[in-house]
């Protein structure tokens, strides 16, 4: 990427550094310009040390990097309560994220959100955090309930039943729906006059994820309540990770770029696919659009 180009709006996602093909690769992301923007769309790590660590590298070389929460930032296991902040569940360890996010730099969901100004903007660039609620049905199945048994006896079932909790929220779906509520307020009262570029890790519509190798999978993908979210807030573009299939999505007219890297044995597939190393083609351009 030259800089003779100017700066762009750039993204990457579902970085999980814990793999050390995946750290190397993120430790040689860097801008082609000294005005380009960084969107980080969850998923870097495990372990909040590792997390804030990699973020604060990122924002050391970018001149903005944005960053969204995914499942993994958000998971708790017994074995990594070794701190009191690997200990901490639910809203109390997104709120320390927040924290330790700020001290280095790295705007998050709960910022004021930033208007990018360069090439194919002006647009505000709004980093949400809005999990899943179980509403991405399988065929054949009307509720979540329904789902789930349907998705456990394919033996399908996300990580995230075992070591992602909803602390003080009685259920995830309580804890989605009290994201999409605090969300929503807050892009209503944006600008009318100006576009948006929506991130969030779980993708904002159910179309991305209509190729999953395992349909019943997308039960822990994202929520209806967004659906419309995409024309609603005037998106240029949305940006999100999760699925690990790094493309672009049109849906009435908007771009949903995926941004992800995911595991080392996705992207040599990836990169098998394109004919290349897939890890150079990140990280991905969001504005100006191509």
């Amino acid at each position: 990427m030259s800089a003779a180009h100017g700066p762009r709006l750039l993204a990457v996602s579902d970085l999980h550094v814990r793999h050390q093909e995946n750290r190397e690769i993120t430790d040689a992301l860097s801008p082609g310009h000294p005005g380009d923007w960084l969107i980080v769309a969850g998923d870097v790590d495990e372990r909040v040390d590792s997390v804030v660590g990699t973020l604060a590298a990122l924002a050391g070389r970018f001149a903005t990097v944005l960053w969204v929460p995914g499942n993994h930032e958000l998971w708790s296991r017994a074995k990594h309560a070794d701190g009191a902040a690997e200990s901490l569940r639910g809203v109390a360890r997104y709120g320390e994220l927040v924290r330790r996010c700020r001290e280095v730099g790295v705007l998050t969901p709960e910022d004021a959100y930033p208007v990018w100004d360069g090439p194919g903007g002006p647009a505000v660039v709004a980093p949400l955090f809005v999990p899943y609620d179980y509403s991405f049905l399988p065929a054949g199945t009307s509720t979540p309930d329904d789902g789930l048994a349907a998705a456990y006896a394919a033996g399908v079932v996300c990580t995230d039943e075992h070591l992602m909790y909803p602390d003080p929220h009685p259920t995830r779906q309580a804890w989605s729906a009290d994201r999409v509520a605090r969300t929503a307020a807050r892009l209503d009262a944006l600008d009318p006059g100006l576009p948006t570029v929506l991130v969030n890790h779980w993708p904002l519509v159910r179309e991305p994820c209509d190729v999953l190798r395992h349909p019943e999978f997308a039960l822990w993908c994202g929520t209806t309540a967004t659906a419309d979210w995409h024309r609603r807030y005037r998106a240029s573009a949305v940006v999100h990770g999760h699925l690990h299939i790094p493309r672009t999505v049109v849906v009435d007219g908007v771009p949903f770029v995926e941004a992800s890297l995911g595991y080392p044995r996705e992207w040599r597939r990836h990169s098998e696919r394109v004919g290349g190393y897939f890890p150079d083609l990140l990280p991905r351009t969001v504005l100006p659009a191509s």
